[in-house]
C-alpha cells in the first residue's frame, strides 16, 4: 500500500493479521506502483505452488515472503492479464483442475476492484435499489466522489435507470484530474505541473478518493456524470469540523468532501423545498487521527481549520430563480 496513508490505516490491517508493504506512491506505468505490486506477487504467489515447474518468479526477488492462503484464487477482468497468469500456468501438472483442487490449492488472489466490474456490480445491484428504496424513489441527486469509481458508477447507472433526471453529481479533491475531464474532458489538474507537488500521485490531505488515470469502473461512470466540484483541502477540513460541532458526526476526509459537494450541489441548483440528496458517508474519522484529524500535520501542511468556510457558504444566498440552468 502507499507509504504516505495515514498510520491508523496500516495498523487496522496489521491487526488483522496482514502482512503489509509499504511503497512510495506511483503512476500505474510503474512496475513499483501498489497495484502493480499485487498483481505481481499474486501472480508470483500461485505459480511458486506449481511445483512440477516451479515458481516462474525468483521469490528471492520480492522484499517479503507472501502468506498462503487455503482458499484464494487469482481474479483479474484484464484480458492480458488474464493470459499472462494462463501462460505462467501452462503445463504444470498439478496445476488445480478439480472443485477440490481449487478450494484447497494454495493461490494467490488479486481483487483487482480499478478495473474490475463487480465493483459497478455491486452497487449496481445493491446500493443503487437501497437507495432508491430509502428515499421512496423521491431523490433528486446522488453525489459522491471516485477512487475505484465504482460506488459513483454503480449507484448512478442505477438511480439514472429509474428516473434519468436524477443529477449525479462528481466530489473530486485537490490533486485528482477527474474534475477536469468531467468540465473539459481532460484527465488533468494543475497541482500536477512540475514542482508544484507535495505527494508523488493525488496532492491532497484527502485519502479514500480522487485519481489520475481512468479506471474501467470510472468509464462507467462518465456518461451519466452530471456535474462535478473541486473540493479543497482547507474545504474538506472544515466540513469535518463542521459536523463534529453541529451534527455530532466524526467522519473522515472523503466523507467531508461528498458532503461539502452536496451543499455547492445545492447552492447551485437552488434547492431549498425538502429536496433529498443521497451521498456516502464511507469512511470515520477513527481512520484519520494522524493525518486529517491532526491538527499540526494540517499546520506544517500548510492547510487551514476554519469552520468558517463552510459556515459562510451556507448562508449565502441561493440565486435567483431566473438564473438557475437545469443540469
Amino acid at each position: 500500500m502507499p507509504d504516505d496513508v495515514a498510520e491508523e490505516k496500516v495498523k487496522a490491517l496489521e491487526a488483522l493479521g496482514a502482512d503489509i508493504e509499504r511503497v512510495r506512491p506511483a503512476s500505474i506505468v510503474d512496475k513499483k506502483q501498489y497495484v502493480n505490486l499485487a498483481r505481481d506477487y499474486a501472480l508470483h504467489f500461485t505459480t511458486s505452488n506449481a511445483k512440477t515447474h516451479g515458481p516462474t518468479h525468483d521469490p528471492h526477488s520480492h522484499p517479503r515472503a507472501l502468506k498462503r492462503s487455503q482458499s484464494s484464487v487469482v481474479v483479474t477482468t484484464a484480458d492480458s492479464l488474464a493470459d499472462e497468469f494462463a501462460a505462467e500456468l501452462n503445463g504444470a501438472a498439478d496445476t488445480p483442475q478439480t472443485e477440490e483442487e481449487l478450494r484447497t490449492k494454495p493461490r494467490g488472489f488479486f481483487a483487482d476492484q480499478f478495473e474490475n466490474q463487480s465493483n459497478f456490480d455491486a452497487h449496481f445491484d445493491g446500493t443503487g435499489p437501497e437507495i432508491w428504496r430509502q428515499t421512496n424513489g423521491e431523490a433528486v441527486a446522488f453525489v459522491s466522489g471516485a477512487g475505484t469509481g465504482g460506488t459513483l458508477a454503480g449507484c448512478g447507472q442505477f438511480l439514472k435507470t429509474m428516473n434519468e433526471d436524477i443529477t449525479v453529481a462528481l466530489a473530486d479533491p485537490e490533486g485528482s484530474g477527474l474534475y477536469n475531464k468531467v468540465k473539459h474532458g481532460v484527465m488533468y489538474d494543475h497541482r500536477e505541473s512540475e514542482g508544484t507537488k507535495r505527494r508523488h500521485q493525488v496532492d491532497t490531505v484527502v485519502e479514500g478518493i480522487g485519481i489520475n488515470r481512468l479506471t474501467k469502473n470510472i468509464q462507467l461512470a462518465l456518461p451519466i456524470i452530471d456535474e462535478a466540484f473541486r473540493i479543497t483541502d482547507a474545504e474538506a477540513v472544515s466540513m469535518s469540523r463542521f459536523l463534529v460541532q453541529h451534527d455530532g458526526l466524526f467522519l473522515g476526509s472523503s466523507s467531508a468532501c461528498n458532503l461539502m459537494a452536496c451543499v455547492k450541489l445545492v447552492k447551485k441548483m437552488g434547492w431549498n423545498s425538502g429536496e433529498k440528496i443521497v451521498t456516502i458517508l464511507c469512511d470515520s474519522g477513527t481512520r484519520h487521527y494522524s493525518k486529517f484529524w491532526n491538527d499540526e500535520y494540517l499546520a506544517n501542511a500548510g492547510i487551514p481549520i476554519d469552520v468558517g468556510i463552510v459556515q459562510d457558504l451556507l448562508t449565502q444566498p441561493f440565486p435567483p430563480v431566473s438564473s438557475i440552468t437545469k443540469i
